[in-house]
């Protein structure tokens, strides 16, 4: 045996004592066949996103809160390490697969717009209006990874991953997360379908209890945040969290947090599916519509709301116009298409190519644009 063969069973020991409904790495499987290297595939693909220019993206893109003169407040890249954190806490308590949770935590969020869900919220009456189609954060993320990050040949991430990142949902609360086996083309399958049914494809499972831990960790590591960061600037006060809540969570980030990962292991050890408790469920859900009602709602003015709205439509017209034209001096051929490979150019009508560019951009390049 040679050294590298020895590296490859190092780390793939840990499997021997992975419980009977985890993913193992011999299960694993991507969209385009390649020969796999020492690492593990599940393993390989967390390195392949936290180098691709999307993740280093996500240091200034919006969590909740845009423009806050406050160092502390949530970006999305906080958030993603959160869930990947909280999420593997459960998958070793579970012994489930902690790479392929990894993997799918850190690139939940990939094709999140800028100002958060304020932009995918405008982005999609864009992409409805032209191209006929549904925007939503967690579609786009797999698009992004499959088709226009690196340059357009994307990264071939494993099919497991990937449904895991198009299945991560944090919107629908639900009190038990079961997997539903899935082929590569079923996968494909529910990909496409999502651009025209938005509302079932938010109802899809994934195909692994990983997938299922990343979904219902996509909650926790923002709704505990979420409150101390409204807490911090002022937005609400901890004392307004209704009691029905607080006697079940707590009221601070750190109680949330423990209560609801102690709850999940309590009830989903050596399960083949992921359990809130009944009181624990319901608290999250109510948890959900105090923070929608007292924090999301509120986080722009109506004010902002138009001038961010009018921003994008002014850019996307811009944009397309470049293209159609043929410009070059434009900044989506200089920052974006001037690099894309021939395939993406090709296969990608103007309108996506637009969308592809707006989702893509942080805060403060989209604010740039739309100032100028």
């Amino acid at each position: 045996m040679n050294s590298l063969e020895e590296a490859k069973n190092n780390f793939l020991k840990k499997e021997d004592n992975l419980s009977e409904f985890a993913t193992k790495s011999s299960e694993a499987f991507r969209l385009k066949e390649e020969k796999e290297d020492f690492r593990p595939p599940f393993f390989h693909d967390s390195d392949r996103i936290i180098h691709s220019l999307s993740y280093t993206r996500y240091m200034d893109k919006t969590q909740v809160f845009t423009r806050e003169e406050n160092d502390h407040i949530s970006k999305r890249i906080t958030h993603v390490q959160f869930v990947s954190k909280v999420a593997r806490t459960i998958g070793r308590a579970l012994n489930l697969n902690e790479d392929l949770i990894e993997a799918i935590a850190l690139g939940h969020d990939i094709g999140h717009t800028p100002l958060g869900h304020e932009g995918e919220y405008l982005l999609n009456e864009i992409s409805l209006r032209e191209l006929n189609e549904y925007f939503a954060h967690n579609i786009q993320s797999v698009r992004h990874l499959t088709y226009v990050e690196k340059n357009g040949e994307g990264l071939n991430l494993n099919v497991q991953v990937l449904d895991g990142i198009m299945c991560h949902n944090g919107e629908m609360v639900e009190s038990i997360y079961t997997p539903v086996k899935k082929t590569k083309e079923e996968f494909i399958k529910e990909y496409e379908d999502s651009y025209k049914n938005i509302k079932k494809s938010n109802k899809n499972h994934p195909m692994t209890l990983e997938g299922c831990v990343v979904r219902i960790c996509d909650i926790i590591g923002y709704i505990g945040r979420d409150i101390e960061d409204a807490i911090v600037i002022g937005k609400i006060k901890r004392e307004e969290i209704p009691e029905n809540i607080v006697k079940v969570l707590g009221c601070t980030n750190k109680e949330i947090i423990n209560t609801i990962v102690l709850d999940i292991i309590n009830n989903s050890m050596n399960k083949p599916y992921i359990k809130l408790s009944d009181d624990v469920f319901k608290a999250i859900f109510d948890l959900k519509k105090f923070n929608y009602e007292n924090i999301y709602s509120k986080s722009l003015s109506d004010e902002v709301k138009e001038y961010y709205r009018k921003g994008m439509n002014k850019i996307y017209s811009r944009y397309l116009k470049d293209i159609e034209e043929d410009n070059h001096e434009s900044i989506i051929f200089k920052t974006f298409l001037d690099s894309q490979i021939d395939e993406y150019l090709v296969n990608t009508n103007n309108k996506r190519k637009v969308v592809d560019f707006i989702a893509g951009m942080t805060d403060e390049f989209f604010l740039r644009e739309i100032e100028k």
